[in-house]
């Protein structure tokens, strides 16, 4: 019973942690370019009362010994992979992958983060930056005189100024993919940092033979949440909980009444 106790207080803790992550999930079903994530649950080791295989008699053996098992643990956060839906927003600095990759922008510490939000901005340099004001790497700068500015499905980036008959370009946004983009480490803001299981960044052309995503002009990639998902993952997550409380309850009640037996 003292076991049941633990091992039911296992499974509250893991599934307040599933809760909390189904809440961040929904908290960012309107961000931009935003990753949903998943957790992974571990079952935790067993005690061993009969080991599987030991010898029951000189001639035969235990076909399934006795094993019980000690509760679960939360293990690792998926961050989940597919696309977001595309909304047209008509603002030609307003970009999106269609298919993998990153964009790389530079912080404000000189190093590079990766994000999915290609929601673009001209600052006081007309250089293109993050809401934040990281600027897109590598630079990219709008001349102040552009008409129109052209992003083509390779990234590349091209304006119209008076008196031209043709484009001129002005660079290229080029993508960064990883070869596991699960194990970046999301640093909040959209942004996204390699680690050691993430790998280090292919940098390519958009669309080229590195399996790089093409670039949409004019769109921007929501949150790849499933609300009615997360909605059903929470009911679930809800039970769960529901039926560990119960288990720590009848366990309650079950010493109860061992303590009872002495009076």
């Amino acid at each position: 019973m003292f076991r049941a106790l633990y091992t039911a207080a296992s499974g509250m803790s893991a599934q307040q942690m599933n809760l909390d992550n189904i809440a961040n999930n929904l908290a960012n079903s309107s961000t931009t370019g935003f990753r949903g994530t998943r957790l992974q649950f571990q079952d935790l080791m067993y005690q061993s009362v009969v080991a599987p295989g030991s010898a029951a008699t000189a001639q035969t053996t235990v076909p399934d010994g006795l094993q019980i098992g000690l509760g679960t643990r939360v293990v690792s956060t998926e961050m989940l992979q597919t696309q977001g839906d595309a909304v047209n927003t008509g603002n030609p600095l307003d970009v999106m992958i269609q298919g993998q990759g990153f964009f790389q922008v530079q912080m404000p510490s000189g190093e590079l983060a990766y994000t999915r939000d290609g929601s673009f901005h001209l600052d006081q340099n007309r250089t293109l930056v993050t809401a934040d004001g990281n600027q897109l790497q590598p630079t990219i700068t709008i001349p102040a005189d552009a008409l129109t500015i052209n992003i083509g499905s390779d990234g590349t980036v091209s304006v119209t100024e008076p008196g031209q008959t043709q484009a001129s370009q002005v660079g290229t946004i080029q993508l960064a993919a990883f070869p596991n983009p699960g194990g970046l480490t999301a640093l909040g803001g959209n942004l996204f940092t390699p680690t050691t299981s993430s790998g280090q960044a292919v940098v390519g052309t958009p669309g080229g033979a590195d399996g790089l995503g093409t670039i949409q002009q004019g769109m921007l990639e929501q949150s790849n949440v499933d609300i009615v998902d997360q909605f059903i993952q929470m009911i679930l997550t809800q039970r769960s909980y529901e039926s560990n409380s119960r288990v720590v309850q009848a366990a309650d009640e079950m010493l109860q009444n061992l303590n009872n037996m002495n009076r």
